[in-house]
């Protein structure tokens, strides 16, 4: 076959009607489910719209009137600082859980197991309610060596008052679920990269910050995203132990005056709030920790794309008649 053939035959000759068909407008395959299903979702979100806005038992006038008032402020800000304690320190103890359990020490390894289990397996309810009466078990704590005099002697009657019980427990409960999301990301690290570091001479802790870390960033940023969320509401369960974040100080305004729902609402509107701030942050650093990778994407194009219904400019048309 010479080569003037084979060329012939591999190449489409145009024909009359290709240009026509070519610039023929797309249409999409007809979906009648498609549409039947989303006109009944959409009167559904309409029933619940319509219920919000005309229900006056929501009484959204009494909403705007707590919501900024000065106790619903110190709650909130109390949640904030609980948040923040809780998830600096729970991290920090979750590090060296997770150094200990990936340690080839066979002890430490173990202690740190069932630490991790222990802490897992039991409620966090349950454990600020043992935290809260560490009193009634333990009236003294003592620091020292075993069966020896003590160096120190602490009262636990006063010592262990809501907030530090919920600072406690809080913090030994998150810190079991960070140090396993620590220690997933460590070891989603190829070994070869520590190898190769260590051949070129690099310290220890040098390997960790410089290579093992920065490359375990992007495993354990989303989980801990999702962790400081579910902390950041989990809070909420400080109440039952009468601390006064955000819901105590909702519940002391309602057992008052006995407008429950609304003050409910105030509560639910700046966890909505708060949450959105952090899903925003928790964003921006991913994308940080994810540049490099070619997988960047715009803000706005991650919000469009949680919502389709948001227009999108048009794809462009490639396709050019020759």
């Amino acid at each position: 076959m010479s080569v003037e053939e084979a060329v012939r035959r591999h190449t489409l000759l145009a024909r009359d009607g290709d240009e026509q068909l070519l610039g023929a407008r797309l249409l999409g395959r007809r979906k009648p489910g498609q549409w039947i299903s989303a006109v009944l979702v959409l009167l559904v979100v309409a029933g619940i719209v319509k219920s919000l806005v005309t229900n006056p038992r929501y009484h959204w006038d009494v909403v705007g009137a707590f919501f900024l008032r000065p106790s619903i402020l110190d709650g909130l800000v109390l949640t904030l600082w609980l948040t923040a304690a809780v998830l600096v320190s729970s991290y920090l103890l979750g590090i060296v859980l997770a150094v200990m359990r990936l340690s080839t020490n066979p002890v430490l390894s173990s202690v740190s197991a069932v630490y991790i289990w222990f802490f897992r397996s039991v409620p966090p309810l349950l454990q600020l309610l043992f935290w809260f009466q560490m009193a009634s078990l333990y009236p003294q704590i003592s620091l020292g060596i075993p069966f020896l005099k003590p160096f120190v002697t602490i009262e636990t009657a006063h010592l262990f008052s809501g907030l530090l019980a919920a600072f406690v427990g809080l913090t030994f409960d998150i810190a079991a679920f960070a140090a396993e999301i620590i220690r997933g990301g460590l070891v989603s690290v190829e070994a070869g990269q520590t190898e190769a570091a260590k051949a070129l001479g690099l310290s220890k802790a040098r390997i960790f910050w410089r290579i093992v870390l920065p490359q375990a960033m992007p495993a354990i940023i989303p989980a801990s995203g999702n962790l400081l969320i579910g902390l950041l509401k989990g809070t909420s369960i400080v109440s039952v132990i009468a601390v006064q974040d955000l819901l105590y100080s909702v519940q002391l305004i309602y057992a008052q005056n006995y407008l429950v729902i609304p003050l409910l609402l105030v509560a639910t509107i700046w966890y909505l709030i708060l949450v959105t701030v952090l899903s925003t942050i928790q964003f921006f650093v991913e994308r940080y920790y994810a540049r490099g990778k070619g997988a960047r994407t715009g803000f706005w194009r991650l919000w469009r794309g949680q919502l389709p219904l948001v227009p999108r400019s048009r794809p462009r048309r490639d396709v050019e008649v020759i």
